[in-house]
């Protein structure tokens, strides 16, 4: 096993990094935290056309780039570093791999294309009630009129969904449980009888909404029934993406802090010369060191298609959700005063942090799964 990224995914990294401390300044992204749309349409049409972000991990007979999970995670640090505000989340890590999972060639061909070129904009709508991100928690039925199927009931938090073209829909066949008669349906953005309400989260970055659906037509996704492992694959993949973007967004945090313990002075010093200052960030080091290992490793697993999988997302997410919270909060008490400032950036990283930690899974719940799939 090499943890190492070749050269040309070096260069790749380097490209991004360049791409979005253009494109994604902080002061970028509290502007567009505040807008309806919360991104800039511009800068999703230059991802696509110019990098090729949209399509990094698609087929290329799909109209993608035909690289791979590796390259994908690349992406997601990257953006978690700069907390560039997209549907990127929504639209590759979600929809994109439902469809890849669940689909068949010809809808693949149909649909993937137009996220890849960045025409399209997607999310994957799966909660319900409570908060169990997974089959066990689909209630939505469906109806069926001879090759025609109809929808009604409500999706919650689903992300970027007022916003988006496309959505994946896990439903239920009636009468089944846990992961069977799990079905995956695709319905439009402007379908007549979905509603996509804005919620107002705790995170602005990253725009959520509550999509109620009233008879809404619905073209099948893959076979009736049969989306159960396509759920947990996808839902396993994107758990890996959000393992990346934290254990990135902690580095940006532990950097920020040092930068400004380097540069703050008090009593006639830099407060970064202060035991407690050094403690904290030595400490911090350590823990963002070993999310960035763990969640390389879980990149590697899904870009393998291992059967460690599922273990490897939840113990990714859980590990880096709680080092990007520690980090997102040891940054902003070492900022001080100005830390807890709206007009200041810590709080939107602890923000993103927090809001991250409830998405697909807490820790806790995420260590319960990791302990059901040990045997515990």
């Amino acid at each position: 096993m090499n943890f190492g990224f070749s050269e040309e995914q070096g260069e790749f990294r380097e490209m991004l990094v360049r791409f979005f401390e253009e494109k994604s300044p902080i002061t970028e992204v509290f502007r567009l935290q505040q807008t309806a749309e919360g991104n800039d349409p511009a800068v999703w049409k230059q991802m696509a056309e110019e990098l090729g972000l949209q399509g990094i991990h698609l087929p290329v007979e799909s109209g993608g780039q035909g690289f791979g999970f590796l390259e994908l995670g690349i992406v997601m640090e990257e953006m978690g570093r700069n907390l560039v505000c997209s549907p990127y989340f929504s639209t590759v890590c979600l929809a994109a791999n439902a469809i890849l999972n669940a689909g068949t060639l010809e809808q693949k061909q149909r649909w993937l294309p137009g996220i890849a070129s960045g025409g399209i904009i997607a999310t994957l709508a799966l909660l319900e009630t409570g908060d169990i991100w997974s089959a066990d928690g689909v209630r939505l039925s469906f109806e069926t009129d001879g090759n025609s199927y109809r929808l009604s009931g409500t999706k919650r938090l689903v992300t970027d969904a007022a916003s988006a073209d496309l959505l994946v829909v896990a439903a239920r066949q009636p009468g089944t449980t846990g992961e069977d008669g799990i079905t995956f349906f695709v319905v439009r953005g402007d379908a007549e009888g979905l509603r996509a309400n804005a919620l107002e989260p705790l995170d602005l970055t990253r725009k959520l909404a509550d999509v109620e659906l009233h008879d809404v037509a619905a073209e099948l996704l893959g076979e009736e029934g049969s989306s159960g492992p396509a759920l947990a694959k996808t839902l396993d993949q994107a758990r890996i993406c959000l393992a990346l973007e934290s254990a990135a967004g902690a580095e940006r945090c532990l950097n920020d802090a040092v930068a400004y313990a380097k540069q703050r002075f008090q009593f006639g010093r830099p407060i970064g010369s202060f035991q407690a200052i050094k403690h904290t960030c030595a400490e911090l080091l350590l823990e963002v060191e070993s999310a960035k290992s763990t969640a390389y490793w879980a990149s590697w697993v899904a870009s393998e298609d291992s059967q460690e999988l599922a273990l490897a997302a939840a113990v990714a997410k859980s590990y880096c959700d709680e080092t990007y919270v520690r980090a997102a909060d040891d940054n902003v008490h070492i900022h001080g005063g100005i830390g807890v400032t709206w007009e200041a950036d810590p709080h939107l990283f602890l923000k993103r942090a927090k809001s991250t930690a409830t998405l697909l899974g807490a820790p806790g719940w995420l260590r319960e799964r990791i302990a059901a799939l040990e045997g515990f």
